[in-house]
C-alpha cells in the first residue's frame, strides 16, 4: 500500500537582527499544501545564537513578530485581514520579500503524504541547533 504524496511549498523565516549586515539566523519554517488545504508554520527562536549576532537584539520584539507569521498561518483573529485571506494568499504574503528583521528566505517544493508532520520535520532540519 502506498500513501498518496502530495506537492508542497515551504520557506525558512529569517530572523536578520541588524539587516545593513546581513548575517542570518533561521527561526521559523512555513509549510504549505494546497491539496490538503494545509498552511502552517513551526517557529523556534535560538537566544544564544541571536545575540551571537547582535548582543543589542530585542528578543522579545522579534519574539512577538515570528509569533505574528504563525498567527497568519493558523488564522488567528489577532492576525488581523491577513488572517482572513486564502491559504495560497496569505502563504505568497508570508514569503514576499522584505528587509525588515523577520525574513523569509527562498519557497522550495517538496512531495509529502503528512505537511503537519513535514513542517515538524523542516523545522528540525533547518532551524533547529544540529545535535552533535
Amino acid at each position: 500500500m502506498t500513501t498518496s504524496r502530495d506537492t508542497f511549498e515551504y520557506a525558512v523565516l529569517r530572523v536578520v537582527p541588524r539587516v545593513e549586515r546581513g548575517e542570518a539566523l533561521n527561526a521559523g519554517v512555513l509549510v504549505y499544501c494546497r491539496q490538503r488545504d494545509f498552511l502552517g508554520s513551526r517557529v523556534h527562536l535560538d537566544l544564544q545564537r541571536l545575540h551571537s549576532l547582535d548582543p543589542t537584539a530585542d528578543a522579545d520584539a522579534i519574539g512577538r513578530a515570528l509569533q505574528a507569521a504563525a498567527d497568519v498561518c493558523a488564522a488567528d483573529p489577532a492576525a488581523g485581514a491577513a488572517g482572513r485571506e486564502a491559504l495560497g494568499s496569505r502563504f505568497r504574503w508570508l514569503t514576499a520579500p522584505r528587509s525588515t528583521v523577520i525574513q523569509p528566505g527562498p519557497v522550495h517544493t517538496g512531495l509529502t503524504a503528512d505537511p503537519d508532520a513535514e513542517a515538524d520535520r523542516l523545522l528540525r532540519l533547518l532551524v533547529l541547533p544540529v545535535e552533535g
